[in-house]
């Protein structure tokens, strides 16, 4: 099924509307030759020309599962799930719930002092999830941040995601064990290093592929952009997987972009789709379709799911401050575990002895998380001078003189207070 997107959340600003039209730059030209021989009806048959072009241009979003859990046909995209069975389903419906309840967990840790910081992905769990199910074991990730849902699906233990946010560590897993690479804090640099990666799989002669994960405000960034140049020039086996859950922080996705973010790829020469962000059957089907592109030697994808982040930005931010409650309310009625639970419990898929050992599971979850982050050793204090530079450096030997200096200090103090 293609839906209309304009019907999970209206335009904030008039920029929204202004994009259609731009869009359809061609239509309007042609009807405003028409208009210059009627002055006197000039202004009605512009803005009639306008909502034409708006309508004509807004953009379709692949959906297989409704947000009141309702199974719709795709001619394009079912075969991509046809093999799915009910286990199967049940299988991503515990990947989003426990998913859900690490991200909950670790929100909490962050509060009572335990983490410094923590990106949700709260509400993005079946973009994340039907994404990740996507991959092969030889398929290379390149997350940001935020990827939580995809680390599960490679394999990652979740605990070793939170040793970064305790400061004990620059990231507890090696990324080729699951070819899933370390969380990358810079705004859209990973898109390069993926495109960079996939240029690499191509020269090797190898059929897998890579995707790179990044939000919608890092497809402002420059490195973004020049990703999509290298890879399209190169052909490259890479799939862009913007997760747009409307807002960069504070900036609303309109004040990004005049078209929705999906038709940039037109302009770098390969397609792009825009697919229901809170369906985990829809994610998972685009995403196979555009890893099998990649492969095949058919070049980049980009998949623009669109979602919504129903928490804070990171621990350190106040959504309350540039959004309203309505908003999240409107999505909160889109929930993608919600969606999927209710498709289960319409299909006999599972039953209550599901939910309830799913739900002991979670809370396992929650305290060896717990148990986990608490019992983290703190890291060698001196260990930020180790790896600079190959054969050491002189500059490097003063700094860790001054700074076991200052340590010193602090023994010295207490010493002189007993």
């Amino acid at each position: 099924m293609t839906v209309d997107s304009s019907a999970a959340r209206k335009p904030r600003r008039s920029a929204a509307g202004k994009a259609g039209t731009t869009g359809s730059k061609t239509g309007t030209t042609g009807s405003k030759t028409g208009t210059a021989g009627n002055a006197s009806g000039a202004t009605g048959t512009k803005r009639t020309t306008r909502a034409a072009a708006k309508t004509s241009a807004e953009p379709q979003l692949v959906q297989l599962l409704t947000p009141e859990g309702k199974r719709v046909k795709n001619a394009e995209y079912d075969a991509y799930v046809a093999g799915v069975t009910p286990e199967d389903l049940r299988g991503l419906y515990r990947d989003m719930v426990l998913t859900r309840r690490f991200d909950a967990e670790a929100t909490a840790l962050q509060r009572q002092g335990e983490l410094g910081l923590w990106a949700s992905l709260l509400g993005q769990e079946a973009a994340q999830i039907g994404s990740g199910r996507a991959l092969r074991d030889d398929d290379y990730v390149f997350p940001t941040y935020r990827e939580h849902g995809v680390a599960w699906c490679r394999g990652v233990d979740p605990t070793n995601l939170l040793g970064m946010f305790r400061g004990v560590n620059n990231g507890g897993w090696d990324p080729n064990s699951n070819n899933f690479h370390l969380y990358t804090i810079v705004i859209g640099s990973q898109a390069l290093h993926a495109t960079g990666y996939a240029m690499g799989i191509t020269k090797d002669g190898a059929d897998s592929a890579v995707i790179a994960y990044f939000g919608d405000g890092a497809s402002s960034q420059g490195d973004v952009a020049e990703s999509f140049t290298f890879s399209a020039v190169y052909n490259a086996p890479v799939v862009f997987f913007c997760q747009n859950n409307q807002w960069a922080i504070s900036e609303p996705t309109e004040k990004q972009s005049r078209v929705p973010l999906y038709q940039r790829a037109q302009g770098f020469g390969f397609p792009g789709v825009r697919v229901d962000g809170n369906d985990v059957l829809a994610c998972l089907a685009v995403t196979k379709w555009a890893l099998e592109r990649a492969r095949s030697g058919e070049g980049p994808t980009l998949v623009e799911a669109y979602t919504y982040r129903m928490g804070a930005h990171t621990t350190s931010d106040d959504p309350s401050r540039y959004r309203g409650d309505d908003e999240r309310a409107a999505w909160e009625a889109k929930d993608p575990i919600l969606r999927l639970r209710r498709y289960l419990e319409t299909s006999n898929h599972a039953d209550d002895g599901f939910f309830a050992e799913l739900e002991a599971e979670s809370e396992t979850l929650g305290r060896r998380v717990r148990e986990a982050v608490r019992a983290m050793p703190d890291p060698d204090h001196f260990a930020i001078f180790e790896n600079v530079y190959a054969d050491g450096h002189a500059l490097v030997d003063e700094e860790r003189a001054q700074f076991a200096a200052y340590q010193a200090s602090f023994a010295d103090a207490a010493e002189g207070g007993r």
